[in-house]
């Protein structure tokens, strides 16, 4: 699967480095590594992950780790996966409260944490695409202080930038302003014909018009640059007419 961006949230240093070592020798990127709310959220702002791994126990931090996720998701939506000497039945029911993807106890396995973090991840978003809210073919965006409504088949592409995202709807001069991380709105843009182009864009595949070596055209007048990593991934999701 295609490398992903993860948050760790871990108070001691050799676990952390084991993590970080294990998932990066997996071809995934760590975020950064955070032991606290304030740290977590900055550095969300910074960089958006696509899954948080978290440890319950953190020493200095006024809250645990299932406090801070339950936090965390009422701002930004993610999988989690705890990663904890804490095998306690209570502990357990806590955590199950903030929805996770996986439950891992220490000590772990390097091949096993890269094998469950991919599982997770594909996981969680499946068990998403099934829920009618986010299958919904018209959304009601929050645009200044009030909700636009939109129809997904109408999006041309999503743009993230920084802490915002930019909606470029077909028949609209200028694009719709959100104040959230792609990887927030991307979860309502679950159906097949939209794909992740970049971690910075998702594109509506039925009005791509045309796929050249560095950039993609939609709906015959925006260009948009691909590396030639994820050319290949986009004509893997088209119907591509092969020459002999």
């Amino acid at each position: 699967m295609d490398s992903l961006a993860i948050l760790l949230l871990e108070d001691n240093f050799l676990t952390a480095t084991d993590i970080k070592e294990a998932l990066e020798k997996a071809g995934h990127r760590i975020t950064a590594i955070v032991c606290s709310y304030p740290e977590a959220v900055a550095s969300i702002q910074q960089q958006t992950p696509d899954l948080a791994i978290i440890d319950i126990h953190l020493a200095g931090s006024a809250a645990d780790g299932i406090t801070i996720a339950g936090e965390l998701l009422k701002h930004y939506w993610m999988p989690l996966i705890y990663l904890t000497a804490n095998s306690e039945q209570t502990m357990f029911q806590r955590a199950k409260q903030t929805d996770p993807a996986a439950y891992l106890l220490k000590p772990f396995r390097q091949n096993e944490l890269a094998f469950q973090v991919e599982l997770a991840y594909l996981n969680q978003f499946k068990e998403r695409s099934l829920t009618s809210a986010f299958t919904a073919s018209t959304l009601y965006l929050p645009v200044g202080k009030a909700h636009q409504q939109i129809r997904k088949e109408d999006v041309l592409y999503l743009q993230a930038s920084g802490s915002y995202v930019n909606v470029f709807m077909l028949n609209e001069p200028k694009p719709y302003l959100l104040a959230m991380h792609l990887g927030h709105l991307a979860q309502y843009f679950v159906s097949p014909n939209f794909f992740r182009l970049s971690r910075s864009l998702l594109i509506n595949l039925d009005h791509v018009s045309r796929v050249e070596a560095d950039q993609v055209l939609l709906n015959h007048r925006v260009q948009l640059a691909i590396s030639e990593g994820n050319r290949s991934s986009l004509l893997r999701q088209l119907t591509v007419v092969r020459s002999r």
